[in-house]
């Protein structure tokens, strides 16, 4: 198909609702399918609006700032996308990467009304471009699309699997989703450009590897069809950059240290759930009166059934009669108490495991740092057999001021690293305290638990080991890790840390070097 034909003859099975052959002067934002009802996301997506309003009167200075990277990013994506075909590009900027692949129908979408009016003036002759105001929950645009790009947008998205859930809607197995980003690994860089006024700033953005990406990408119901990283210099020095860009940058050695990333995925057919399932969640809790009722209140309703289990480990803040309290005023809910005999959240794991009713297993920490209202993700993620060991990841998303010190965010990242080698799955976040798994895989793990041994005073340990030992798919879900609203941690950095290298001695011990390999 010709570029610019689809301004006459729309392509099968593109629907463009209100399109008109004239490009209309007056604002053509688009309605979104439903209207969010979590005010986080709605004040996250208002700041990212803002903060590029703002830059947009200075997009040009930024880009002659980067241009030979901007040129390089075009000329690959363009390489990856054929001229003539149906494009939608999601977080368009001026619409010069979508003008670039010379669309037969080009759809850019932007949150920044101030970007979308320049991408509209830019390219005010161009029939084949249509831009609007809005995000990937827009309804007037239907697809299929032959191809979605996301080209560095990633890192701005809230919840970036729900996005690509939604993006579902405009595709189908044909369609190429084309998604770019920055390589984790520049990121002191990247932010060291910044404050020098080297590179355009960005908004606390979301830090993601190609790993991370590409099980976000899984749980959305896509698969990855191809991976490849570019770019070892961004800046044109004559002889070098060439050198270094077209070969050097193309060898296993090198290739981590690239800049950028690119992923290529399509939409796969999402198992049939033939039922749905009942689920238990266990809150251990210690000196936490003032989340108890948050977390009966923020627990939303999924599954078969629900039952939640407080464990309560000899609080001495009044934590159990709050818990009584809870169940006298919500007795719709089936909300039960249980005292730990011993000490330690381990115990208390095992403590309410072993008195769960619920085909679904899941820990919910009683300080609420998890959000409450993620936990349908990491039901959805079993149910739909995405995963059989679902763990929580803080370690994606920006946090809270005060929800981590950096000397825990460090050493999350070392254990994390340290734990992927030891169980050859991947791990990127051990200590997060949101686990999910299936009764029969924990009575599984709770029968081979002698071949570890009570080793372990957190509980997290005994599941991932247990898991990784059985066998179990491990599927980590980016959750956003919030500040304590009540309390005290009762995390000890330095002892808790020394148990931890510990554990690492353990893990390689039994998991990497058994007796049995001799």
């Amino acid at each position: 198909m010709p570029a610019g034909s689809a301004v006459l003859n729309t392509p099968p099975g593109i629907d463009i609702i209100g399109r008109s052959l004239m490009r209309p002067a007056e604002d053509t934002s688009l309605s979104p399918r439903a209207v969010s009802t979590n005010p986080d996301r709605a004040c996250h997506e208002e700041r990212i609006q803002s903060h590029f309003d703002s830059l947009a009167n200075r997009h040009d200075y930024w880009e002659r700032k980067n241009r030979y990277y901007h040129e390089l990013l075009r000329c690959h994506v363009r390489f990856l996308v054929p001229e003539g075909r149906t494009v939608l590009d999601l977080g368009c900027g001026d619409g010069s990467l979508l003008a670039s692949v010379k669309p037969a129908l080009g759809i850019g979408l932007d949150i920044s009304p101030n970007m979308i009016a320049l991408a509209r003036e830019r390219h005010v002759d161009d029939p084949s471009l249509e831009f609007h105001v809005g995000n990937e929950h827009t309804t007037a645009v239907k697809g299929p699309f032959d191809y979605v790009i996301l080209s560095d947008v990633v890192g701005d998205l809230y919840d970036i699997e729900s996005t690509f859930k939604s993006l579902r809607e405009v595709c189908n197995s044909e369609t190429r989703v084309i998604v770019s980003y920055y390589n984790f690994l520049w990121e002191p860089i990247l932010r060291l450009s910044e404050r020098l006024g080297l590179k355009r700033p960005q908004k606390d953005p979301n830090w993601l590897s190609p790993n991370d990406l590409v099980g976000i990408l899984h749980l959305a119901g896509y698969e990855v069809i191809r991976a490849e990283k570019r770019t070892l210099l961004p800046k044109n020095v004559p002889l070098l950059t060439p050198l270094l860009n077209r070969f050097v940058a193309t060898l296993p050695a090198f290739s981590s240290l690239c800049l950028s990333f690119f992923l290529v995925g399509r939409k796969i057919d999402l198992p049939i759930r033939k039922r749905e399932r009942s689920v238990s969640v266990v809150i251990p809790t210690l000196n936490e009166r003032g989340n108890v009722e948050a977390a009966v209140e923020r627990i939303p309703k999924f599954g078969r059934s629900q039952e939640i289990i407080f464990v309560d480990g000899h609080s001495t803040d009044g934590t159990a009669e709050k818990i009584q309290e809870a169940i006298r005023l919500h007795q719709n809910l089936n909300i039960k108490l249980l005292r730990q005999e011993a000490t330690g959240k381990a115990d208390a794991v095992r403590t309410g495991f072993a008195h769960a009713t619920g085909e679904v297993l899941m820990i919910l920490d009683g300080d609420l740092t998890v959000p409450p209202e993620d936990l349908p993700r990491f039901y959805n993620a079993i149910a739909d057999n995405r995963g059989e060991f679902i763990n929580g990841c803080r370690l994606i998303y920006p946090m809270e001021k005060q929800a981590m010190r950096a000397l825990n965010l460090l050493g999350n990242k070392f254990f994390g690293l340290v734990f992927t080698w030891l169980l050859n799955q991947r791990f990127k976040d051990t200590l997060c305290g949101t686990k999910v798994l299936s009764k029969k895989h924990y009575e599984e793990i709770v029968a081979n638990r002698s071949y570890f041994g009570e080793f372990d005073p957190f509980g997290d340990f005994d599941l991932i080991f247990g898991a990784a030992k059985l066998g179990l798919k491990v599927v980590e879900i980016p959750v956003r890790y919030q500040e304590r609203k009540y309390g005290s941690t009762n995390i000890q950095r330095f002892r808790h840390g020394w148990l931890l290298l510990r554990m690492c001695l353990f893990a390689f011990k039994k998991l990497k070097a058994p007796e049995t390999f001799r």
